[in-house]
């Protein structure tokens, strides 16, 4: 199967994806952030790095997906190619750091790929609100993203909840991690657990595409 993890800057993909792989024992496939050539470039000047960013992404998560349905085992995914072009590359352009021009070459070169990727079996989204985001930005201390303004994370959970209210693709989990801390607390890391069981039993009993 392929489970991805989807959600804003600083909701906890990345810690659930390597959580849920070891639990389960399935192999994870993390996002392209630490080898990445332009995103600390990006959170000093977006409008200069927007485009390259959102391209090299968006490469990035096809060749990923693409290695994950030829595999022969369970594979988590930390963030979906539908958030590089619904959610980040669709803010940015909202926001005027990625011209008309460059957006409509974007979306061409997305929707080419997009015929050839089938989604995942279970997308799992960590709704999280502003104040959540923040202290978990700031608690993992990553210094390029001190310049992330508030307006931009803001903005992203409003195209969240847009995609997510109309999405249609396969099962969707969504939860709500404000209150929650499933590193620190055994009990919140098991309701998701809980949660996840249901949807795979489920998954289980239909046919595989």
């Amino acid at each position: 199967m392929h489970i991805a993890v989807a959600g804003n800057i600083g909701s906890g993909k990345t810690t659930l994806c390597e959580m849920l792989a070891k639990h389960y024992n399935w192999q994870a496939e993390y996002e392209s952030v630490e080898n990445n050539p332009y995103l600390k470039d990006f959170y000093k000047d977006m409008s200069r790095w927007a485009f390259h960013l959102q391209i090299y992404f968006l490469n990035s998560r096809f060749n990923q997906v693409n290695a994950i349905r030829q595999a022969k085992k369970t594979i988590i995914q930390d963030r979906t190619i539908y958030e590089d072009a619904y959610i980040f590359a669709a803010n940015l352009h909202k926001s005027g750091h990625i011209n008309e021009r460059d957006y409509q070459s974007y979306l061409s070169i997305f929707e080419s790929m997009i015929k050839f990727v089938q989604p995942p079996d279970l997308l799992i989204y960590l709704k999280a609100d502003m104040p959540k985001l923040v202290h978990q930005i700031q608690k993992r201390g990553r210094d390029y993203e001190d310049s992330i303004q508030l307006e931009y994370l803001k903005n992203l959970n409003t195209h969240y909840e847009d995609w997510l209210g109309s999405y249609k693709l396969g099962k969707l989990l969504t939860i709500d991690v404000n209150n929650m801390d499933f590193v620190a607390n055994v009990d919140d890391f098991a309701k998701i657990i809980d949660r996840i069981d249901v949807e795979l039993f489920g998954l289980f009993s239909e046919p595989m595409s």
